[in-house]
């Protein structure tokens, strides 16, 4: 049975399984039932008369590659395009991203989470962002190794050079396939993991928009520009993130003053977001494809703006919740004053014998 259950066998939760296909057996089985559908596509490649339809879902596709020139060159690199086929390979790797949020959430988020004994809204904030928080690690160090073994750092001009004619070597492409069968998964995740209907808009906009901005820059071509934008995205998100578990575990808010190194983080990663696409989309693709140019553009810096637009909100907002806050303990601080004085000018009226009896009462309540 599954090796995902929330709940090992022999637990008292367990006596009474669920029924077989009900919305609760999917639940707790569906990393085991995913992984299912996913060996079929496996098997059938090593099968000879499904190998071709199963490799369409699992191996890169649109191969662009000049078979003479890499028989002479052996170090050549394959290159590949984007294309219909892609769809089929982001399904398969979709399943696969499942399977991976379940591994993760299952033999490290929940063990650790245990153990911390955490409130349901401290729980879902833990959930969401060790899971993004690998993610967005993954995807900064990917987006490193493509960016340095193509180049782009050293020859900014590759951005826009030659312009659509863009090839991927093979981990440039699986790069991409991977991006949007993560923020594909998330749609689903929402059932398995039992996500809130308050909590779903959020989520479910935050699923679409990564999967319709990554798609947009992949088919048109603007994809040695978007590796670079992604990576100092994601690197701004990881430290964004890996402030909300510090945020987590800290009760005390020692961590809160470090925030500004990461509000410094994403003006930075602002600010250099903007120059690039400039660079790229208006000084160099706009040079001979004025309207793609202008295009990838205006979509770029809509983006960012949206961006700074909800970091100056959160940014505002958390400013005048400290703010009120911090009324609330001025306040708090005065009543108790204020009735400590109260209380010692009505002391103060009563005669000396009465004032000496009041205070010996205090002392032996005290004691």
């Amino acid at each position: 049975m599954s090796a995902f259950r929330t709940k090992p066998f022999g637990s008292k939760k367990d006596k009474k399984n669920p029924p077989i296909l009900s919305h609760e057996f999917v639940i707790q089985n569906h990393a085991d039932i995913v992984s299912c559908v996913a060996m079929v596509f496996v098997v059938g490649l090593m099968m000879q008369a499904t190998s071709s339809l199963a490799s369409i879902f699992i191996v890169m596709g649109h191969n662009v590659t000049d078979v003479e020139a890499s028989e002479n060159a052996k170090n050549e690199p394959y290159l590949y395009e984007s294309g219909w086929m892609d769809a089929a390979a982001v399904f398969f790797y979709t399943l696969i991203c499942i399977i991976m949020h379940a591994i993760l959430q299952e033999y490290v988020l929940d063990k650790v989470s245990k153990k911390l004994h955490l409130s349901k809204f401290k729980l879902s904030r833990f959930n969401e962002s060790g899971q993004l928080v690998v993610f967005y690690l993954l995807s900064f160090f990917w987006g490193a190794e493509v960016i340095m073994r193509e180049k782009y750092a050293e020859n900014m001009s590759r951005l826009w050079t030659d312009y659509p004619n863009h090839p991927m070597i093979f981990i440039h492409k699986l790069y991409f396939i991977i991006q949007l069968s993560y923020y594909l998964h998330m749609i689903p995740e929402l059932y398995f993991q039992k996500v809130k209907k308050d909590e779903q808009p959020a989520k479910m906009q935050h699923s679409l928009a990564g999967t319709a901005i990554i798609a947009f820059f992949y088919f048109f071509a603007y994809r040695r520009i978007a590796i670079v934008l992604l990576t100092l995205h994601y690197f701004s998100e990881f430290v964004a993130h890996t402030f909300g578990l510090l945020e987590v575990f800290d009760k005390e808010e020692k961590y809160v003053k470090f925030r500004v190194f990461n509000n410094l983080i994403f003006l930075l990663t602002a600010f250099s977001t903007l120059v690039l696409s400039f660079l790229t989309f208006f000084t160099g693709i706009g040079r001979t494809h004025s309207t793609r140019g202008m295009l990838g553009l205006v979509v770029a810096f809509s983006i960012q703006g949206f961006l700074i637009f909800r970091f100056i909100a959160s940014f505002l907002k958390s400013k005048r919740e400290s703010k009120e806050q911090s009324v609330k303990v001025i306040k708090k601080v005065k009543t108790s004053t204020t009735t400590g004085k109260k209380d010692r000018k009505k002391e103060s009226d009563l005669p000396e014998a009465d004032q000496n009896t009041n205070v010996n009462q205090k002392k032996v309540k005290t004691k």
